[in-house]
């Protein structure tokens, strides 16, 4: 059984109240930013074990009536094809899925602002693409002097080049597809453009990492700064908060550099301003809904592994730099931990030394390890996904649950029909195979049953996955990592 360290019901209950204390502070209207995923929140899941992905999203839809949805993406991340990990897709697809699961569920998207705009070409691109599905769509670029120049943005020539984002209700709830998009920066945009035209307006931050309420090296916060490695976050004791309270909490760089933005926007506003530090401008109560400190410990412990290995391979196929790699690696150390300390990788590797090909381990949910090895007939993602299911199905090991019958006939129509040099059925193709198997056999029926149970487990892989293979695993809520190197020696490699 995965154990539970997170009260999700509890911290629904506090943070609707607290968002909901923050927005009667202020008249007229109030910039919401929401920072990490509202949907889909994977990292804080993994972390804070018992936290539901879609837990942001539940508490903004009981504000549905007063709220509408600002989705900003850096024109960069477009041009540069960045991609969501956790989701497998783009920047641009992201904001495009965000659009159509908001509206699902009777949330208001009233545009999209396309931060650090300089006529990069996928950027033009995407932006004709919206507006000729109806959508508004802004564009707000560098400022010279960012973030420390603050007369020069806070002016004319500053925030006052930024389209202004024309909004009609109460409370604008600004989020993005990834970090690093530019969420606070279109809110101290439009405080801006508001006191322009007489509109008194307010911000305040939802985010839940780092935890400002837990110490600054505790795994849960390492972990933040894993996921961030790319953006150079660090996470911080906030200096404003120890100066005005003589409190320690933990905030991270950019929330500290744009404090001092933020503060002269509303001394220039209001005459003064409601925050005397970067943590006082957030809402967030995950800290006080641990309730097993143990089990997020290490929870975090392993995602950082996690991040190590996906830096690794990311670094190997040239999708990030060395420097991000070091900058994890710091943190495992920091945090004590050694690649072993993932129960699924010392298993992986010794399964491939006594196969003699690559091979993959699965951590079960009650913690025993399952392994798969490459095959005439199997890739090894898929001969351990079929060994896992038969554990968890009481299946002994020798029983084939796929008739060699169907496999070879799936295998000839790869070869010489569809021009694959691999034979062996991947992840997809060996689940398709075992449906079929299914409407015959008992016992086929009784393991792709048992497929639901997967979710969350731990999976390590000798070699870097095909892309259909970390697709499946993906859609199966499996928490994957792998060595950083290809299973055969070529140039190109068609994942």
């Amino acid at each position: 059984m995965f154990k539970i360290g997170f009260d999700n019901d509890k911290y629904l209950r506090m943070q609707s109240k607290y968002i909901r204390e923050r927005i009667s502070e202020f008249g007229g209207k109030l910039y919401l930013e929401f920072g990490g995923k509202l949907f889909d929140d994977f990292h804080a899941s993994r972390v804070l074990p018992g936290f539901r992905p879609d837990s942001k999203l539940q508490m903004l839809m009981s504000l549905s009536d007063d709220a509408e949805i600002v989705i900003v993406v850096n024109a960069d991340d477009i041009e540069k094809n960045k991609v969501r990990g956790d989701l497998g897709i783009t920047y641009d697809l992201d904001t495009m899925r965000l659009i159509d699961a908001f509206r699902s569920v009777g949330l208001y998207v009233g545009s999209v602002v396309l931060t650090r705009y300089a006529s990069q070409s996928a950027a033009v691109r995407f932006e004709k693409k919206l507006k000729n599905l109806g959508l508004m769509v802004y564009r707000h670029y560098t400022i010279a002097g960012y973030p420390y120049d603050i007369e020069e943005i806070v002016s004319a020539d500053g925030y006052g080049k930024n389209d202004y984002i024309e909004t009609s209700r109460r409370l604008v709830v600004v989020t993005a597809p990834g970090p690093g998009s530019g969420k606070m920066a279109v809110c101290l945009s439009q405080l801006y453009h508001e006191n322009l035209r007489g509109v008194k307006s307010g911000y305040a931050k939802f985010e839940t990492f780092p935890i400002w309420n837990l110490p600054l090296k505790h795994p849960v916060n390492l972990a933040y700064e894993a996921a961030t490695a790319d953006l150079n976050d660090v996470n911080m004791i906030d200096p404003f908060h120890l100066e005005a309270y003589g409190k320690t909490a933990i905030n991270y760089n950019r929330d500290v550099e744009i404090f001092p933005v933020l503060e002269a926007m509303f001394k220039r506003i209001y005459g003064n301003s409601p925050y005397k530090s970067p943590t006082d401008m957030g809402v967030n109560m995950a800290g006080n809904c641990i309730i097993d400190d143990e089990v997020v410990s290490e929870a975090s412990k392993q995602e950082i592994i996690r991040r190590y290995y996906t830096a690794l391979c990311d670094q190997r196929e040239n999708m990030t730099s060395t420097d991000t790699v070091a900058k994890i690696d710091l943190l495992m150390k920091q945090a004590n931990l050694i690649p072993e300390d993932r129960a699924v990788i010392p298993a992986a590797i010794k399964r491939e030394e006594e196969s003699g090909g690559p091979a993959a381990a699965m951590q079960l949910p009650d913690g025993k390890i399952v392994t798969g090895k490459t095959s005439p007939l199997l890739g090894a993602s898929a001969a351990l996904l079929l060994n896992a299911i038969k554990k968890l199905a009481g299946i002994e090991d020798r029983v084939e649950l796929i008739s060699p019958s169907i496999i070879e006939p799936v295998q000839h129509l790869k070869v010489d029909y569809l021009g694959n040099h691999n034979p062996r059925l991947h992840t997809d193709e060996v689940l398709i195979a075992l449906a079929i198997s299914a409407v015959t056999s008992d016992t086929a029926a009784l393991a792709l049953e048992q497929l639901g149970r997967l979710q969350g487990c731990e999976v390590h892989s000798t070699v870097i996955l095909t892309q259909a293979d970390s697709k499946t695993f993906r859609k199966l809520g499996l928490n994957v990592t792998c060595e950083p190197k290809y299973q055969v020696k070529k140039l190109y490699h068609a994942k």
